[in-house]
């Protein structure tokens, strides 16, 4: 009779919570592949990608470039 009482009281786990070989897995992973840079954008591609061609004039797409990698 005390199983079905405790039964009622039977905490649930927290949707976030992982095992601990989870954890241990995650950190692994994080070790050999967290600590990668990322890759400087190329500011023209960016600028291309953003803006419609004809937009801006060559020397203003340089002008652009310069700000955006200071």
């Amino acid at each position: 009779m005390n199983a079905d009482i405790n039964l009622v009281y039977k905490r649930a786990s927290h949707p976030l919570a992982m095992r601990g070989d989870a954890i241990h897995a995650l950190a692994l992973w994080l070790k050999a592949n967290g600590s990668r840079r990322i890759r400087q954008a190329d500011s023209r591609r960016v600028m291309s990608e953003r803006y419609p061609v004809g937009l801006f004039s060559e020397d203003e797409v340089q002008v652009l470039c310069d700000l955006i990698q200071d």
